[in-house]
């Protein structure tokens, strides 16, 4: 099978390779998929620069999520899954073979059914994204605050993979009203078509200003976060007393100086998501809650662009880029 690769960390035009290897076969709880799409996403590009600690296996077939259709089946799993269309994710996590090839073989409980209502390209743009908005929204659930039903949701980066899904999914999720902050307009249009009620340019408006305005001072119950210290200080003005503030990254301030009390005092909730290390009741409600938004019409991911296999070093400089609305997406070739 034709595959991208890389054996050192450092710039995709340097490290990744495209060629050949033997196809993967499937052992015992496992399937081999047939990669139709292949995402593209962050935490792809500062695996492979080395930024997320050294390479622990000699060989990395980059790329965690992708979608495509399941050709062989394991030991214990229902052979009567041969044939079906799935998106998977977490490929490349702690294993070698990624979604950057034609034929990827991994944990069956990590591939999930793909709705016929969207295209293998979007089925690719679900694990991380998708997966991590749905985190960031509901990690409430159960413990006194619940859901985010009837409240008011500030995502900030509504343009991107993870925001676009959470305004999405708010919505879905019968959110009173999505706030989302943008960097252009450009990205402003996409959020707006997520769903946005109120969309907020950060390098044109005052975001503190502009969130009471749209709350009427009264401020936001739930905060999806891209950037946890670097907009911290906007997170202690605009969250109400009992909020939650779910940050799934933190790169311009990765140690943030936290100031505890204004947060104690307001009962505020901080969860952290790494969706990678999801439990498997939190990944099993995942997959339900996006399945059902996708068959009622009420989610698509976002697609910004798609490379073929040979590109993959253009499509890994297009996430880095910073430019991009919504999941790169790489297309082994042969689909």
């Amino acid at each position: 099978m034709k595959a991208v690769w890389y054996e050192s960390q450092g710039p995709a035009d340097e490290v990744l390779v495209l060629g050949d290897m033997p196809a993967p076969e499937p052992g015992p709880g496992e399937v081999a998929v047939a990669i139709h799409a292949s995402g593209v996403h962050p935490s792809d590009v500062k695996t492979r620069r080395g930024y997320r600690g050294p390479m622990t296996l000699p060989r990395q077939i980059p790329h965690s999520d992708g979608a495509g259709v399941i050709k062989a089946v394991g030991e214990g799993v229902d052979k009567a899954r041969v044939g079906e269309r799935v998106w998977v994710h977490s490929a490349a996590y702690k294993r070698a073979g990624g979604t950057a090839a034609e034929i990827c073989v991994l944990p069956g409980e990590f591939a999930h059914h793909l709705p016929d209502a969207i295209s293998f390209a979007a089925g690719a743009a679900l694990g991380i994204p998708a997966m991590t908005a749905h985190r960031a929204l509901f990690c409430a659930v159960g413990i006194g605050n619940g859901g985010v039903a009837d409240k008011t949701v500030l995502v900030t980066g509504g343009a991107g993979a993870v925001g676009h899904s959470a305004i999405q999914l708010a919505r879905w999720a019968g959110a009173r009203a999505v706030i989302a902050t943008v960097s252009s307009p450009e990205k402003a249009e996409a959020a707006i078509e997520a769903g946005a009620d109120h969309v907020i340019d950060y390098t044109r408006q005052d975001v503190i200003e502009a969130i009471r305005g749209a709350t009427k001072n009264k401020g936001v119950d739930h905060i999806v976060e891209v950037e946890f210290g670097g907009n911290l200080p906007v997170s202690l003005e605009v969250l109400k007393p009992h909020g939650v503030l779910a940050s799934y990254g933190s790169e311009k301030k990765p140690r943030p100086a936290l100031d505890f009390y204004p947060l104690m005092f307001r009962n505020v909730r901080l969860q952290t998501i790494f969706m990678y290390e999801l439990t498997a009741d939190q990944r099993r409600n995942a997959v339900a809650d996006i399945t059902h938004a996708i068959e009622a019409g009420s989610f698509t991911p976002l697609i910004d662009s798609s490379f073929a296999l040979e590109d993959t070093a253009a499509a890994h400089a297009r996430v880095e880029s910073g430019r991009r609305t919504g999941t790169v997406v790489v297309t082994p070739s042969g689909q």
